[in-house]
């Protein structure tokens, strides 16, 4: 059974996989209210678990111990709830559906004309449709794993309506909400999660086996 969650932990959680980032962010992330998040955020910062920056750019960022606190965290929630072996089957799922969501994106973003590969300007309503078409079958597959991941660890439950709700506006025609960074598209989604499964298995990017 999932643990309770722990607000504390959930905005640790939030800026580790945002790495830096305001209050506004570490909140979505988190699922918390920007208030509730900005209190959190400023008692990390009184523990010496986490650094404020001010300035043309602001926001905020985990210091070393910081980042050893969050890693012992997962660490023993992953412990308390049992819940290794059902987020290890599932970060093997999402594993061997990843080559194909950035392939995707890919293609959204880039196009082959005349054997030449140029920016897509989505000025060809029949392409962009086809690889929409692809993307929504890529996430009927994402759906069960994102269900899998929130019965094992209740944080992991908000990331199955994140990535539907990105895809809903690429198919209303909000042409951002496939790649672009800075918001919650479908890759900014998909790319937090796969960090998440990372950190929660204790993996390192580069040290990541792909089969």
């Amino acid at each position: 059974m999932s643990p309770p969650l722990d607000r504390r932990l959930l905005v640790l959680h939030g800026l580790r996989l945002k790495g830096f980032a305001a209050p506004a962010a570490v909140a979505e992330a988190a699922g918390l209210p920007v208030g509730e998040s900005t209190e959190l955020l400023e008692g990390l910062v009184a523990e010496g678990l986490a650094k404020h920056r001010s300035g043309k750019v602001s926001g905020f960022a985990l210091t070393p111990a910081g980042r050893q606190e969050h890693a012992e965290q997962l660490r023993a929630e992953l412990e308390v709830a049992g819940a290794r072996p059902a987020v290890d089957r599932a970060y093997a799922r999402f594993l061997a559906h990843n080559a194909d969501l950035l392939g995707v994106c890919t293609d959204w973003q880039l196009r082959d004309i005349d054997g030449h590969s140029s920016v897509n300007d989505h000025s060809d309503g029949v392409y962009d449709a086809q690889v929409v078409a692809r993307l929504a079958a890529l996430h009927a597959e994402a759906e069960p794993i994102c269900e899998a991941l929130g019965a094992a660890l209740q944080r992991f439950a908000a990331y199955g309506s994140r990535l539907g709700d990105a895809l809903h506006q690429v198919q209303a025609g909000e042409v951002d909400w496939f790649t672009k960074p800075m918001i919650a598209s479908y890759h900014t989604v998909w790319f937090e999660l796969h960090e998440d499964l990372l950190c929660t298995l204790g993996i390192e990017r580069g040290s990541e086996v792909v089969a």
